[in-house]
């Protein structure tokens, strides 16, 4: 897992793993990851989440917004 920056001070996002076609998201309150995958959120939004997760910024908002429930497993 690798640490998610956090910079504006106010994410739930704790950290996260990118893999090719997929990423795992960690919040603060979870007790596992939430994998997201092509299959599941679709190419388009799993390559934005990795790129709002390597820029340490609007991550969390995004998921809220775009993504919330289309997570392949916990």
């Amino acid at each position: 897992m690798e640490r998610y920056a956090d910079k504006s001070g106010n994410s739930g996002v704790i950290g996260f793993k990118a893999g090719r076609d997929f990423i795992k998201v960690w919040f603060e309150d979870a007790p596992a990851p939430y994998t997201y995958s092509y299959a599941s959120a679709g190419s388009d939004h799993v390559e934005r989440m990795k790129q709002l997760a390597r820029a340490g910024e609007g991550l969390c908002t995004y998921i809220t917004r775009n993504v919330k429930d289309d997570y392949e497993r916990r």
